[in-house]
């Protein structure tokens, strides 16, 4: 068989297939570089945006975590504050240190009361309690950053119950009348107390009818007077919301009257000594108080009262004065009472600020206020059974003030010490100034003593100095506050 020839193509056939083998295979590897490469940028694209999202993650747990550091500081400050003036964990005094609910239920809400509470009184919580960080936090605190998932983190959850504001004043051994720390909503505080006081004065006076301590109308007579007052009683407190309370005081009252001096118009050559006494119900007071804004440490508290003053104790109109037939002209007698009244026999009013601010480790506290008596006909009754008109008697008003600092010694022991002043101006008789009738400063030096007996009673001392002549020489006061 005879085989055929093999053709050949022109050199130049062959050359121009060459070439485009060539430019064949040089654009498929292109081709292929290109995919390669749009991968590549693909795949970067994928991790940068998985980095960015990891990083927004990270930031925000990061924020999450510092929020919740400047948290925990703020709780732990409020709890050493709160913790060096009352019991630990607890809040809820009744009155100086007070009591606590034994149930433990908050007295108030973040604002320091369901009802908008500004200051009286809050909640139990002391410090608070910051919970541990919840999922969502604690999964951003074990998972390393490279190893995070690079899907949407979840929604932010609850972290904790957040604490209760507390927006009470600091509670201090009380000293003066008018207390700083208001009882919680709904609740009960009953306070026994006990009262001594003793003066001891030489007066110049008129002989007649007592007005004020040193004042008498009548005859002019030198003598020295020894007056012993004993006052013991109940005062019941309501919290009528958060910010409000009611307060009803009602004193049972026995006083004693020695008087030393020398009969005048008798030539007697030695003192003589007429002593009288008197108990009974005294004045019943009622006083309606109400915090007037939030404040909080290195804040001041103010506290807007109202306090009105009942007549319902023996008037000093009411008890016979030893006079026969007149105590301004005539000479028989000696125109004191034979017994002690045991109320003023005066209706009054008495507005008034009490005011606080704490600044760790003290807290400094103190009342401006005014007491105006309601005048009226007045008259004597004789120790012959007649009587005498007087006509309008109207006392003098009262302006006060006083200042103090508490310290707490420990979480059951608390020292205050303040100082109270009142200026009582002249009495009147019939729109004149009654003879002898002057302005009278009152100034005592207190230092009172509060200790906790138990979460709800509260054990309070308090000893007064007068400074001044017109004011009693020494004031002894114990208080049983307990928190119902």
């Amino acid at each position: 068989m005879r085989s055929r020839p093999f053709r050949r193509f022109p050199q130049g056939v062959r050359a121009n297939a060459i070439a485009c083998a060539t430019l064949l295979l040089f654009a498929a590897s292109a081709h292929s570089q290109s995919l390669e490469t749009q991968a590549a940028q693909a795949a970067q694209a994928d991790e940068r945006a998985s980095i960015s999202a990891l990083r927004q993650e990270l930031d925000k747990r990061i924020q999450e975590l510092e929020a919740l550091k400047h948290k925990l500081a703020d709780e732990e400050a409020n709890f050493a504050r709160l913790s060096r003036a009352l019991d630990t964990g607890k809040l809820e005094t009744a009155r100086g240190t007070g009591g606590t609910d034994v149930n433990g239920q908050p007295l108030g809400n973040a604002d320091g009361t369901s009802d908008g509470n500004a200051g009286n009184t809050a909640s139990s919580t002391t410090g608070g309690t910051t919970a541990a960080p919840g999922p969502a936090v604690q999964s951003a605190q074990a998972t390393p950053a490279g190893n995070a998932p690079p899907s949407t983190p979840a929604p932010n959850q609850p972290v904790g119950q957040a604490p209760v504001a507390d927006t009470r004043p600091p509670a201090v051994a009380p000293i003066f009348e008018q207390p700083g720390v208001l009882t919680p909503r709904h609740s009960f505080v009953v306070e026994p107390y006990f009262q001594f006081a003793y003066s001891s004065q030489n007066q110049l006076s008129l002989v007649g009818y007592t007005i004020i301590p040193a004042l008498l109308i009548g005859l002019i007579n030198v003598s020295e007077v020894k007056t012993t007052t004993l006052t013991g009683g109940v005062a019941v407190r309501y919290g009528l919301t958060n910010r409000m309370e009611l307060e009803v005081r009602v004193p049972y009252v026995y006083q004693t009257n020695d008087t030393v001096g020398r009969q005048i118009f008798t030539g007697a050559a030695s003192n003589s000594v007429i002593s009288s006494n008197g108990h009974g119900l005294g004045d019943v007071e009622m006083t309606l108080r109400y915090q007037l804004n939030q404040g909080g440490p290195d804040k001041f508290y103010y506290i807007g009262w109202l306090r009105f003053k009942s007549a319902t104790g023996k008037s000093p109109f009411d008890v016979v004065t030893d006079c026969v037939t007149t105590c301004i002209s005539n000479t028989t007698g000696t125109g004191l009472p034979l017994e002690q009244p045991t109320g003023s026999g005066f209706y009054a009013i008495q507005p008034g600020l009490t005011w606080l601010f704490p600044t760790d480790p003290v807290v400094f506290f103190g009342n401006f206020s005014y007491l105006h008596s309601f005048g009226k006909d007045e008259t004597l009754t004789l120790r012959n059974g007649a009587t005498q008109f007087l006509g309008k008697v109207q006392p003098g008003d009262i302006w006060g003030f006083n200042i103090g600092m508490g310290l707490a010694l420990n979480e059951k022991a608390s020292v205050s010490i303040g100082y109270d002043q009142s200026i009582v101006l002249p009495t009147s008789q019939n729109g004149q100034t009654v003879p002898g009738s002057v302005r009278v400063v009152l100034g005592t030096l207190l230092i009172g003593y509060s200790y906790r007996l138990s979460p709800k009673t509260t054990l309070n001392f308090s000893i007064g100095a007068g400074l001044t002549r017109d004011t009693p020489d020494l004031t002894l006061t114990l208080r049983v506050p307990m928190s119902f």
